[in-house]
């Protein structure tokens, strides 16, 4: 079933601009097929086409339900700015996976650097991939992608998480020895191609993080976050 978000969804909905030209163009949908749209409500709304016109796509609900498709952790990635578009597939498989959201942060070692007026129009592009993939994989919420941030400014956005946990080929504990089933909320750091410096490391630990191994073999800068997210979502039942 192909899938859309929308906002106050009532019994008939206009579906018009890119979702439009989705519908029409890329799916080659006609009238009487079905499609959800899934409202800021998380509510899953099973809608019919009813009319398809140079206004846009007309639908009618069939049927609501209560959407059940995010987990019941809320994972928060704090990761490095990876060079060219490595940064794409972190938030593509992450929000498939089911990040709560991402952090894009600049650290020492980030070979990627961009300028503030370049760095919003990533943000821009980010935040349009994540939602894709969020339609995609059938997602109630779409996860955001925040600005950019330093390793200056990071200590407060750490704050209120049950966990915080930094992945560091140096070395840390096990991650099934530091998640459980009752974290509601969990924030994982991720460093740069080159890693974290071991002052940043320091620093990290200063401000509550944990270090964590994702085992013997070094990952990619784009491989960590979707592996450890993966773990997390394993070690605490969502992926069942």
């Amino acid at each position: 079933m192909d899938w859309f978000f929308g906002e106050n969804i009532g019994e008939t909905q206009l579906i018009t601009g890119e979702d439009a030209v989705h519908i029409t163009k890329s799916l080659r949908m006609s009238v009487g097929e079905l499609l959800t749209i899934c409202d800021k409500n998380q509510t899953e709304h099973l809608c019919k086409i009813e009319c398809i016109n140079s206004d846009g796509v007309f639908v009618r609900v069939v049927s609501e339900q209560e959407c059940q498709n995010e987990p019941d952790i809320s994972v928060t990635i704090f990761a490095a700015l990876t060079k060219g578009d490595k940064f794409d597939t972190v938030i593509q498989k992450s929000v498939e996976l089911g990040v709560h959201q991402i952090v894009p942060i600049l650290t020492s070692r980030c070979i990627s650097r961009p300028d503030r007026k370049s760095a919003d129009k990533k943000i821009i592009r980010f935040n349009k991939i994540s939602a894709q993939a969020a339609m995609q994989s059938h997602r109630a919420v779409i996860p955001e992608v925040k600005p950019l941030t330093d390793m200056k400014n990071i200590a407060p956005l750490l704050s209120g998480y049950d966990k915080v946990i930094l992945f560091y080929e140096g070395g840390g504990k096990p991650l099934r020895e530091l998640i459980s089933p009752k974290d509601a909320t969990v924030a994982i750091l991720i460093g740069p191609e080159g890693g974290f410096e071991e002052s940043e490391v320091r620093f990290l630990q200063h401000l509550g993080a944990v270090t964590a191994t994702l085992g013997k073999r070094i990952l990619r800068a784009e491989t960590a976050p979707i592996a450890a997210l993966s773990a997390i979502m394993f070690h605490t039942g969502n992926l069942e």
